[in-house]
């Protein structure tokens, strides 16, 4: 059996290479790809004998794509959007997994009740990777992204939290009170939790100043925040996003400005990975699947599929387009029509569709099918969204706003300005001699990569490094002034930050 899931690893790590690169040069969508090499895989010998313990995908991969999305949100962007985050959240994704196993439950009459809501709360979550990184890539408004990304953060949590009560409904009866008051222990249980593992974390930061050890203790935080919340049968979910979220808006968590750069590219990296792999699983499931509806009627196995898409992707259009304007909420009614299309189409399904899917227990009845719905749902998603996207924000005009461009350059040029002030007080102070002086206030009042090129190369004299590291600092203390005072978003300050970063860091290689 190790043998086995040697090979195993082995072969699903050349199919997420693979897929990369064919990704590249073919118009499929990668998610496409990897789950085709998944199927390959599941047709070599002895594969088709390993499986993958449900346990170990919810534990394994949950907990750290949870935790990067909530590391990564925009607080202050977040929070003034905070009620149509809610909104769409709270009540969508109910609505999404009560309509579809509404739907499935009338499709397959023999399907428990329990069974299908954790169809529905496996589909219900929406995945912003794809629809953010074609927003971006076209400049779509950022309050719509912003939007979309808190959204799904929120509604990874309740859709998990549905999840759990409905595997708790499979193994013994639940009545209507005993679900309501354990949603409240599970849920209240978990974010006190969350604050508990993120006061702790934030308390052990400052005490590791080597980057490795804090990439490492960066990696663990999810896993301490998820497997123990669950054992306690809290909510792992909910746990995972409040630290997450909390170590997100402290300095960028637990990584110092030295190692930001390689942690952001370690987690870039891993979130990849586990995406990937997911999509590889999958099309490792896909034989045993069918195999196990052998003998079942295939067109009306597709037109229960059809069924499910079509209540997920109408209902959310339906919800954007109708629904939520009818409650007249203030926020929301600055959102224009255009806006709230893309909203609805956005609505993809990926990872953690596919985790949840994943994680059903084996002894579940009708696995098989439930697992064949949820991967249809997230395929069909991806291909007929995800690739539609961006033609539908060029169609609509969409695009990137002069408004944006204006707060990036100001931003710019008030980071560039510190630092000609910081020069003037040095100067001044006679900590720098007139010559350099001059020198370096010339310098900024160029365009900043002729700037760093300059300060890379220039390093005759001691002092130098000594002002390349005022000037820098002088940058950050002006972001971090532009950002509190509300004049630039997060987005805007991480941008300018991570160029600062990337300028430390040539300097340190270097050793300057």
């Amino acid at each position: 059996m190790g043998d086995e899931l040697f090979f195993l690893g082995l072969a699903v790590a050349v199919a997420v290479m693979a897929g990369r690169v064919m990704a590249r040069r073919l118009p499929v969508p990668e998610a496409i790809l990897l789950v085709g090499l998944g199927l390959l895989i599941s047709l070599l010998p002895g594969v088709e004998d390993v499986r993958v313990d449900p346990e170990i995908v919810l534990n394994l991969f949950l907990p750290p794509l949870v935790y990067h999305a909530a590391f990564l949100t925009t607080p202050r962007e977040t929070r003034a959007d905070a009620g149509p985050i809610a909104i769409m959240a709270f009540t969508l994704t109910c609505a999404t997994a009560l309509g579809v196993a509404f739907a499935v439950g009338w499709a397959v009459p023999d399907l428990t009740w329990a069974a299908a809501l954790a169809l529905g709360a496996a589909v219900a979550p929406t995945d912003p990777v794809a629809a953010t990184a074609v927003m971006k890539r076209v400049g779509a408004p950022r309050r719509l992204v912003t939007i979309l990304e808190g959204e799904s953060l929120v509604n990874d949590g309740v859709a998990l939290t549905m999840f759990g009560l409905a595997l708790s409904a499979l193994s013994h009866q639940v009545t209507a009170g005993e679900a309501a008051t354990e949603l409240v222990r599970v849920v209240a249980g978990g974010i006190l939790y969350g604050m508990a593992v993120a006061w702790v974390i934030g308390r052990l930061r400052p005490l590791i100043r080597e980057p490795g050890g804090q990439i490492v203790l960066s990696l663990l935080t999810p896993f301490v925040a998820y497997i123990p919340a669950e054992h306690l049968g809290l909510s792992g979910v909910l746990a995972t996003i409040v630290v997450g979220f909390w170590l997100g808006i402290k300095g960028n968590g637990v990584l110092q400005p030295a190692s930001r750069l390689t942690g952001q590219a370690f987690w870039e990296v891993l979130v990849f990975l586990l995406e990937s792999t997911l999509f590889v699983l999958l099309g490792l499931e896909i034989t045993d699947v069918f195999a196990a509806m052998t003998g079942q009627s295939w067109p009306r196995l597709a037109a229960t599929a059809l069924l499910v898409i079509a209540v997920v992707v109408l209902l959310r259009m339906l919800w954007t387009l109708v629904v939520v304007p009818l409650l007249r909420f203030r926020r929301f009614e600055t959102i224009d029509v255009r806006q709230r299309v893309v909203m609805g189409w956005a609505g993809m399904r990926g990872a953690i569709t596919l985790a949840i899917a994943l994680s059903i227990p084996f002894g579940v009845e009708h696995r098989p099918l439930l697992l064949f719905l949820a991967a249809c749902v997230v395929l069909a998603t991806l291909v007929g969204q995800a690739t539609t996207l961006a033609p539908l924000l060029r169609r609509l005009g969409l695009g990137e706003s002069d408004a944006e461009i204006k707060e990036e350059t100001e931003a710019r040029a008030a980071t560039l300005e510190a630092a000609l002030s910081r020069i003037d007080e040095m100067a001044a102070d006679d900590r720098v001699d007139d010559r350099t002086a001059d020198v370096y206030r010339q310098l900024f009042e160029l365009r900043l990569d002729r700037v760093r090129s300059i300060l890379d190369e220039d390093d005759a004299q001691p002092q130098l490094g000594k002002l390349r590291k005022e000037l820098v600092r002088a940058q950050r203390d002006k972001l971090d002034q532009l950002y509190r005072k509300g004049r630039i978003s997060t987005r805007t300050q991480r941008k300018l930050l991570h160029e600062l970063d990337l300028e430390e860091r040539r300097r340190a290689s270097r050793g300057h």
